[in-house]
């Protein structure tokens, strides 16, 4: 035991011997502005690695305390303005909106970018609606009239050979699209994972048209961001969050990882998660494949603008 020992002491003393020693390093990163971060999350698919990240302690093993609030449908913008989280999880489209009507915001780390069918325009068995062109003004449900299921329905449609102007979109929380379908309000109903596989497996749902294809190949689909003034006056705390985060989305490469974690924080059985399609999970920011969803809204007429994407981002000293 006495021979394990000295060798261990010795490395102990290589690798503080400078803070023993030597008063310590006067070079040292200054503390972050605050200790703990309350982060709003939403989707448990796209916001997997965070999640995964938090409950493993690599925000603390940072220095940095995140705190989980659990976000509503749509709502993590509405708490990040109401101050009752620092940085909110949403989808792009619902942040570039805002950033195009002014509100002051910077994206702190993407979140999730679509995969072949992790969206899609999903039909009942036994529909007569096989075809995406089959219909002139087709019902579609989506959760929300004015987000990214309108924006790639349109664009899916569109590319087939659809009037856009002739859609006409219903709203239906995800869990009673199925009923929408089944009542006749909708002749298609987009839907992202896990409901996907949730109305194949239990009602034998058909994928009418994968959602992530075209001008929504590899669509960027969600992203973390706080305000503008949070962001200037707390630069080395979120810049810790950005770091870690990207570790946690590196991690996600592998979806083992995800598909292990999503039952233990989700309502997602462990068979539906080794059956869902997942996406992506960018590392870092990018601007040039975020300002794909901002050229395609204003393509569409949803911004009265171009909005520039790079502007809502960090610089690159991390302010």
């Amino acid at each position: 035991m006495r021979k394990l020992a000295i060798p261990l002491v010795v490395a102990f003393l290589t690798t503080a011997g400078c803070g023993l020693f030597s008063g310590g390093d006067s070079t040292a990163s200054p503390p972050l502005e605050r200790a703990t971060l309350r982060v709003g999350v939403g989707n448990p698919i796209d916001t997997a690695p965070l999640r995964i990240a938090a409950a493993s302690g690599r925000f603390g093993a940072a220095g940095l305390r995140v705190e989980l609030v659990e976000l509503g449908s749509g709502d993590g913008l509405d708490k990040l303005a109401a101050g009752q989280v620092d940085v909110a999880f949403a989808s792009d489209v619902s942040m570039f909106r805002a950033a195009a009507a002014g509100t002051a915001l910077q994206v702190q780390g993407e979140a999730y970018t679509s995969g072949s069918n992790t969206m899609a325009l999903i039909t009942l068995r036994g529909s007569d609606y096989t075809d995406p062109a089959a219909k002139k003004a087709p019902k579609i449900a989506v959760n929300m009239l004015d987000d990214v299921g309108a924006l790639a329905a349109r664009s899916v449609l569109g590319t087939a050979g659809v009037d856009r102007s002739r859609i006409q979109f219903v709203q239906r929380p995800f869990d009673q699209m199925t009923q929408a379908l089944q009542a006749g309000d909708a002749d298609a109903a987009w839907m992202v994972e896990p409901y996907i596989t949730r109305a194949e497996k239990e009602l034998g749902a058909h994928i009418l048209a994968d959602g992530a294809r075209g001008a929504t190949l590899d669509f960027p689909m969600s992203s973390y961001a706080s305000t503008g003034i949070f962001a200037q006056t707390n630069p080395r705390t979120l810049a810790a969050f950005r770091k870690v985060l990207g570790q946690a989305q590196a991690s996600a490469a592998d979806p083992a990882l995800v598909r292990d974690a999503l039952p233990q924080f989700s309502d997602i059985d462990s068979t539906t998660s080794s059956l869902i399609s997942l996406g992506s999970y960018p590392a870092s920011l990018n601007g040039i494949r975020l300002q794909r969803v901002a050229d395609l809204m204003h393509n569409a007429s949803v911004l009265p603008g171009r909005l520039d994407v790079q502007s809502l981002l960090p610089s690159a000293t991390g302010s």
